[in-house]
């Protein structure tokens, strides 16, 4: 009968975050497609381990926490690596369409261009607006690194959006 509880708990807990854990593993990934796999991964590893689930304060960022690893394992792993093509991508599936499609675009491509640990921490910075202590505990890192990623990352996002702009219009903004 416990077995049974715990499956309509951990059902109803997913069927909730299912969509904002996805549109959080899109901004990671920036494809829709990989976004649903690691979003499945995510509940495969949050169902196993659903006891430490019921234990934790926040559910939603131990989610999201889990959500950032199972990318950056996916990152770390070579064969993701020579699959996937980031330039080459295009996005599969319009979810919601931004107020400026094009500014929306450049900066997904941007955000995609950077490196996987700069990204993830720009993404819980800014999307999930977390402090950088949360950003820390969510990473498994410390502060001084969360705040050398953003440093690095927003200043990579800085470079390849004045390259798209410049190369764009034949001259620097």
């Amino acid at each position: 009968m416990a077995e049974y509880g715990r499956e309509v708990e951990f059902r109803e807990f997913a069927e909730s975050r299912a969509e904002w854990l996805r549109k959080v593993a899109f901004l990671l990934c920036c494809d829709w497609y990989r976004a649903d796999d690691l979003v499945q991964e995510t509940f495969t590893k949050l169902y196993v381990q659903w006891w430490r689930m019921r234990r934790v304060e926040n559910p939603d960022g131990y989610a999201r926490a889990v959500l950032v690893n199972v990318f950056l394992a996916e990152q770390r792993s070579s064969w993701q690596r020579w699959t996937l093509r980031w330039s080459d991508r295009e996005e599969a599936e319009p979810h919601e369409p931004p107020v400026d499609a094009e500014g929306s675009l450049d900066l997904r491509r941007a955000l995609a261009a950077i490196p996987p640990r700069q990204r993830a921490t720009l993404v819980l910075r800014y999307y999930h607006d977390l402090s950088v202590e949360q950003t820390a505990d969510a990473l498994g890192c410390s502060t001084g690194n969360v705040k050398s990623q953003t440093s690095r990352g927003l200043k990579a996002l800085r470079r390849k959006l004045d390259t798209r702009s410049t190369t764009a219009t034949g001259r620097a903004l």
